[in-house]
């Protein structure tokens, strides 16, 4: 008898999710998304903000800038895009 194996998919893991603000939006269906982290220096023990620009997919202009979002890794769209807009945290307009 042929043992079958159970291969089960999950679409909710795609690769890696990341929160950050937007910082441009001058591209049409592209964003400019900062995210920010606070790692640890491993000889001095001091604690440092690192942050890094990604650009995002972002279809239908939906976010404007100072929008907080989560993105998420895809297939590459171009050269430099591999995450697209999953979803907006907050609005700029709710922070003012």
């Amino acid at each position: 008898m042929l043992m079958q194996q159970n291969v089960t998919t999950q679409k909710d893991q795609r690769g890696h999710t990341l929160e950050g603000v937007v910082v441009k939006s001058a591209m049409q269906d592209t964003v400019t998304v900062m995210v920010s982290r606070y790692v640890k220096h491993p000889k001095y023990k001091k604690y440092q903000r690192k942050s890094k620009k990604y650009l995002v997919h972002n279809p239908g202009n939906s976010v404007q800038v100072g929008d907080k979002v989560t993105i998420r890794e895809t297939r590459p769209i171009s050269k430099l895009k591999h995450f697209v807009i999953d979803s907006r945290i907050s609005k700029m307009a709710d922070k003012q």
